[in-house]
C-alpha cells in the first residue's frame, strides 16, 4: 500500500509504502506528462534508485536531494502507517 507524501510544484507526486518485511520503505515518484507519467523508485534507507523512466540527470539530482532531506520523516510516517495497518 502507498501513501501520498507530497505534490511538488511541477505536479510530481511522491508516495511511500509501509515498511516492508525486509525493513525497506519504497518511495514512488511520478510526474504527469502528455501521454502518461515519468516515474522512478527509491528504496530507503539505502537510497537505491530503480525503474527510472523519463527523469534526466538534473531531475534525479533534485529528487535524490529531496528524498535525502525528507527521509527521516518518510521513514517515521511509514513506520506509523505499518503499525496502524497491522
Amino acid at each position: 500500500m502507498f501513501y501520498n507524501y507530497v505534490e511538488l510544484e511541477d505536479g510530481t507526486q511522491v508516495a511511500y509504502s509501509n515498511v516492508l518485511d525486509d525493513g525497506i520503505v519504497e518511495v514512488s515518484i511520478e510526474r504527469p506528462i502528455e501521454l502518461g507519467f515519468d516515474s522512478a523508485r527509491c528504496m530507503l534507507p539505502a537510497f537505491e534508485w530503480s525503474d527510472i523512466d523519463g527523469f534526466d540527470d538534473e531531475d534525479l539530482a533534485y529528487l535524490d536531494s529531496f528524498i535525502h532531506n525528507n527521509a527521516p520523516l518518510i521513514l517515521r510516517l511509514a513506520r506509523e502507517a505499518s503499525k496502524s495497518y497491522a
